[in-house]
């Protein structure tokens, strides 16, 4: 079909939920957002062949949703509300019409379940598929938004649900190893955590991070962000099911595995001792495992409870 009728059905696809701060959208130039207080701002990209592989287990529904995934749990890593998204996707030439709208309903799904609004965005036709995606969030006040450099020596340091099941599931999708499908489902379909950053920002958290690229990597971000030495405990990491199993497989400590696979998109959180409580309240069903703690130090992270590698552990790097 031609751009105008590709637009349409994109349109068609996508839905403006009642409340919607947007006020117009797709038809028009421009984007129209009723704005109010503080507006978090993030933009992610994802390229096939580097952030997904179509046709090797991904299809372009699970890559709509990954790409939106991604952005999305910077958000909730600042603990704020959702609001709007703008996807501008480069389209190789073999990929058809059918695919086009798979992709933009795969990031319609997950706008649906947290409460995002897909307002716009852009076509073009390029070597790879690439999404970029442009998220918005929201808070009325700039103090209920939390970043990196807030922890403090005596901070506990937690994190939201499991670790390891991304890259575990990566690891299944190239052959590498055999395991359950909800390993797969992780790395193709991840739930950022916007609700229980929200939550753990209300309930007073110092700083927190996304896990996107490993805890290793992230938890020293936030380091060097606060100033402090954070010390994490490689026992208390909470592997997600079968992650151990497709450890064994790939001859790696299941316990590298959670630490550097990334993708989790897990919250990596500091609060206050007093704040205990409120944290894990906070976290909801998702749940909070306390993994470690901030003191005074040199930036960077020290392992306890781990093999000697561990001090060479490191996440995904962008460069």
């Amino acid at each position: 079909m031609g751009e105008r009728s590709l637009i349409a059905a994109i349109e068609a696809a996508l839905e403006r939920p009642e409340g919607s701060r947007v006020v117009r959208w797709i038809g028009d130039d421009c984007a129209v957002v009723r704005a109010g207080g503080y507006a978090a701002v993030s933009v992610d990209v994802m390229v096939d062949g580097t952030h997904f592989r179509l046709g090797a287990g991904a299809t372009p529904e699970d890559a709509g949703w990954r790409a939106l995934a991604g952005a999305a749990s910077d958000l909730a890593a600042m603990g704020a509300a959702p609001g709007e998204a703008y996807l501008a996707v480069v389209l190789p030439a073999e990929m058809g019409d059918e695919a086009v709208l798979a992709l933009h309903r795969g990031a319609a799904g997950l706008a649906a379940r947290t409460g995002l609004t897909i307002a716009g965005g852009d076509l073009a036709r390029g070597p790879a598929l690439t999404v970029a995606v442009t998220v918005v969030g929201w808070a009325d006040d700039e103090r209920e938004l939390v970043g990196r450099d807030g922890a403090r020596p005596g901070d506990l340091v937690g994190v939201t649900g499991r670790l390891g099941a991304a890259a575990a599931g990566l690891a299944l999708l190239d052959g590498r190893a055999e395991g359950v499908a909800d390993l797969v489902r992780a790395y193709l379909r991840p739930e950022p955590r916007l609700a229980e950053g929200r939550a753990l920002a209300a309930a007073g958290a110092s700083a927190m991070i996304d896990v996107s690229d490993g805890v290793a990597s992230d938890a020293l971000r936030l380091a060097e962000r606060s100033g402090v030495e954070i010390v994490l405990d490689a026992s208390a990491l909470p592997l997600a099911g079968g992650v151990a199993d497709v450890a064994a497989a790939l001859g790696t400590d299941p316990l590298e595995l959670a630490a550097t696979g990334g993708e989790d998109y897990e919250l990596l959180v500091c609060v206050a001792p007093g704040r205990r409580a409120a944290a894990e309240a906070a976290a909801g069903g998702a749940g909070l495992s306390w993994i470690g703690r901030a003191v005074e130090g040199p930036p960077r992270v020290r392992w306890e409870g781990a093999p000697p590698a561990a001090e060479g552990w490191r996440g995904f790097e962008h460069a």
